[in-house]
């Protein structure tokens, strides 16, 4: 396991400076609109989170015998839907409390114009949760390591990085 985990923490430790770095781009526009600044964090750890839940079902249903990689397997479209719905729920109360800290700190943006950047960019980094979950489990298993000990810190840390470009992809589309 150690064998394992420190190169690959090395390697994910270079890829989160760079999700400084992405980040550090936006500030001017983050400090502009306050509800930006609250909404960055609160998303890209529910998006880490969302992975985690997801590569942590598939990995349990690997080792159980039930996982086949295949869109028909019932057990992989009920870990799908269930992080859809989540990421639903938790995007629109996101967008919600966002808006409202984004006021009280003078925030500009209105209610509808954030629920759309929130909602919009939630479910956008859902899919993509679903995609390196499910790819991290393949290549993990494939490659013969356990996904119990390499998927959660790859798709935390992947989800930092893109989960950053995709909000303000969106906001850059919105806004």
């Amino acid at each position: 396991m150690v064998r394992t985990l420190v190169p690959l923490l090395a390697a994910l430790s270079v890829l989160q400076m760079g999700s400084g770095t992405v980040l550090e781009t936006f500030e001017e526009q983050l400090l502009e609109q306050p509800s930006l600044l609250v909404l960055v964090p609160v998303m890209i750890g529910t998006a880490g989170n969302l992975g985690s839940i997801m590569s942590a079902r598939l990995s349990t249903q690997l080792h159980l015998g039930l996982l086949e990689f295949s869109p028909n397997n019932p057990y992989v479209r009920a870990t799908v839907g269930a992080v859809f719905g989540l990421a639903a729920t938790v995007f629109v109360l996101l967008g919600v409390a966002s808006w409202a800290i984004g006021r009280v700190l003078g925030g500009t943006l209105g209610l509808p114009r954030l629920m759309v950047i929130t909602v919009v960019s939630g479910m956008v980094l859902a899919v993509w949760v679903v995609i390196v979950s499910s790819a991290s489990v393949y290549v993990s298993y494939r490659l013969g390591y356990d996904p119990d000990d390499t998927t959660i810190p790859i798709v935390t840390n992947v989800c930092d990085v893109t989960g950053v470009l995709i909000l303000f992809g969106v906001v850059s589309v919105v806004t």
